[in-house]
């Protein structure tokens, strides 16, 4: 089962959800991670905090979701609405989800707001992707309607610390 996480700039939140859910994924998961309008960097807080969580990124790069290297059977998107964000719609005949988080790299403030917002983002889609590798994959994979349920549900999930 192939999930993309999209957002706009593939810089910070879809690559953090790519690199949290490949750590995290079982055998025959695999995340990938896209933008609409790629930055074609990734962002660099992004990456130290991943490194500080020991999750690698080694490969990843910023992309468009025009050249993605296989077909996702499962499209989340992770951008907000709340700043005016316009999220895209990915097209084609995907299960479709969404679960907007704030971007961390546009916090203005002292550098322990900033981090503190990376870690914001990083523990609410931590906590999605756990809840989503807890369903029972198995069952759910053949049953779109009900797995769509369950990943809107988890999309308003947030961790205890946030």
């Amino acid at each position: 089962m192939n999930v993309l996480f999209l957002c706009t700039g593939n810089s910070c939140r879809s690559l953090i959800s790519e690199a949290v859910f490949n750590h995290l994924a079982p055998a025959g998961w695999r995340a990938i991670s896209a933008g609409s309008q790629p930055t074609g960097k990734l962002n660099d807080k992004a990456l130290a905090l991943l490194a500080s969580k020991g999750i690698s990124t080694e490969g990843y790069h910023s992309k468009s979701w025009d050249r993605l290297p296989v077909t996702p059977d499962i499209v989340v998107t992770v951008c907000a609405s709340a700043a005016g964000e316009t999220c895209p719609a990915y097209l084609g005949p995907v299960l479709r989800t969404h679960w907007g988080v704030e971007d961390p790299s546009h916090v203005v403030g002292t550098e322990e707001e900033i981090d503190a917002a990376f870690e914001t983002a990083y523990a609410i889609l931590r906590a999605r992707i756990e809840a989503f590798l807890a369903l029972p994959l198995d069952e759910l994979k053949n049953d779109k309607p009900r797995l769509k349920a369950e990943l809107d549900r988890i999309g308003t999930l947030l961790p205890a610390t946030v």
